[in-house]
Formats: C-alpha cells, sequence, structure tokens
C-alpha cells in the first residue's frame, strides 16, 4: 500500500541521508527469532517506510508467522535525524503495549540503534524487556538486513531476530 502524500511531498533534506530506507521491503526468506524464553520461530515481515514531507520518516512493520500466516508482531513509529548530525531516533510503538525510543548512528547505509527509554502496559506480560539493540544495513546485493538483540528482566542482551528483506516498491 503506498502513500499517497509520499509521491507528491518533497523529500525534506534533512532525510537525504535516509533516502536509502524510504519504500516497502518484504522478507526475502523467513526470518528466524529465538530467545531463552521461547521456542525458535520463523517469521515474514513487511516494513513501509514513508514521509510526507516533514523531517521524519514513518514507519509501519508487520510480522506473520511463516507457516500460518498469522499476525505477530507489529510496530509504527517515526524516524527522526538530528540535523546536520549522524544520529538517528527511532520512536516505537508495539502491538504488545511496549514503546520505545532508540537512539544511534547513521554510518553510511547502516543504522545501528540502542534502547533510550521503554515505557510499557501496567499490564504487559513478563518478564518485560529492558534493553533493545537493532541493525539495519543495506548491503552490497539491494537487500536490506535487520539483527535485533533484547535483553529481559536480570538476563543479558541476546539476539532475538535476524532478517532479510527485498524492496517491493
Amino acid at each position: 500500500m503506498a502513500c499517497p502524500f509520499h509521491q507528491s511531498a518533497e523529500l525534506n533534506p534533512t532525510l537525504l541521508a535516509l533516502d536509502w530506507l524510504l519504500g516497502v521491503w518484504e522478507s526475502d526468506e523467513p526470518g528466524e527469532g529465538s530467545f531463552s524464553s521461547i521456542p525458535p520461530f520463523r517469521y515474514n515481515e513487511r516494513l513501509h517506510f514513508s514521509h510526507v514531507g516533514q523531517p521524519v520518516i514513518n514507519f509501519m512493520f508487520n510480522a506473520f508467522n511463516a507457516e500460518n500466516k498469522k499476525p505477530m508482531h507489529r510496530e509504527c513509529g517515526f524516524i527522526r535525524i538530528q540535523p546536520g548530525g549522524n544520529r538517528v531516533a527511532f520512536i516505537i510503538a508495539q502491538n504488545s503495549g511496549l514503546v520505545e525510543i532508540e537512539e544511534g548512528d547513521l554510518t553510511g547505509q547502516q543504522l545501528t540503534l540502542h534502547t533510550h527509554a521503554l515505557a510499557r502496559t501496567s499490564f504487559a506480560k513478563e518478564p518485560h524487556v529492558q534493553q533493545i539493540s537493532r541493525v539495519f544495513q543495506l548491503r552490497p546485493d539491494g537487500k536490506l538486513e535487520q539483527t535485533v538483540s533484547m535483553a529481559m528482566e536480570g538476563g543479558p542482551l541476546m539476539q532475538h531476530l535476524h532478517i532479510t528483506y527485498r524492496r517491493s516498491s
């Protein structure tokens, strides 16, 4: 689904360094998820990065179980870049009730982000996520790769998700 404003709005110059993210990306092969407290799983995901001319990128991530196609994890939010710099912030709301701000650096066509702030609904499922680290990288073959690591209460930061996407529009 294309954003109706994307075609008509000129990209804000602040976002030029992130223009490689814009568009719709779909998992090339099912991604792999694992964590110490859950069985390993495979998933497909669609990412949609758009803009409306403001100095912010809008995004929506939708994951589906690779076997039964049922909806899984959802995230939506905004990406901001520090004007004149390489600091980037992801402001994210998740369907699990978690809201987070991840901040990090843009180096070429790689984003490396870490938890800056977390908040959750009062009835969020335990154990609670305490830290998230995320790396997006546009590979030389034109595919987008994402690795997400996570730490739960009292545990170390561990890889949770790994997936590769191809641009579909």
